[in-house]
């Protein structure tokens, strides 16, 4: 089942960024205003100023442009974006790879980080209508980020609490405190729900 989810998100985002190109309609956000406004509430796990960073389910690679290429290029952060799409990856390598500190992948390696963040990765549900079904995807996919990190991982989900009337049957929104519960009994005890930035849609962070 996970590998026709995968299959299906892939040809989903695919199709998104051979049409709006490198752009925030080309992962499907609505604007750059939002996307960088949920880049900063995922941010809010890292606590060094040297780190290296596994972006999962990169895109065409902004978090870069975020935390700023002189930061990269000097060392300061090394960054590895990862992405199951390989029209994403071009894009991306094509903005950034020429960077010292930056690397794209499309098949993960075994190189742990300090960090690992997620955005959007559990919202397109697409034809999957079973909810089990996709909570196990979005548990597997946390102990992904947990694998991969030393220090800790974020990740952001659309929220139970939005309104009714807005919410979509192809996106998945999911119940905070479930979350919540999930990674404060299974990573650390460090975890913060963040819920107060004016959008529908949550921001967990685990801190190990």
């Amino acid at each position: 089942m996970k590998d026709n989810i995968l299959s299906a998100v892939n040809d989903y985002y695919t199709e998104k960024v051979v049409k709006h190109g490198g752009t925030a309609l080309g992962v499907d956000w609505n604007s750059k205003e939002s996307q960088y406004l949920r880049f900063e509430q995922l941010s809010k796990v890292i606590q060094a100023q040297h780190y290296s960073i596994l972006d999962y389910g990169c895109g065409y690679g902004e978090y870069v442009n975020f935390i700023g290429a002189d930061n990269i290029d000097s060392c300061r952060i090394s960054y590895t974006g990862y992405d199951i799409s390989r029209e994403m990856i071009l894009k991306a390598e094509t903005s950034f790879g020429h960077l010292k500190g930056v690397q794209f992948e499309s098949a993960l390696s075994n190189l742990k980080h300090d960090y690992a963040i997620a955005s959007g990765l559990f919202n397109v549900r697409l034809n999957i209508t079973d909810d089990s079904t996709w909570y196990d995807y979005i548990l597997e996919t946390i102990k992904t980020l947990d694998n991969y990190s030393e220090k800790g991982f974020a990740f952001n989900a659309l929220t139970s609490y939005s309104d009714p009337e807005f919410m979509k049957d192809y996106l998945f929104y999911a119940d905070p405190h479930k979350l919540f519960n999930y990674c404060k009994t299974k990573f650390s005890k460090n975890v913060a729900l963040l819920h107060d930035y004016d959008l529908y849609e949550f921001t967990i962070i685990v801190r190990k």
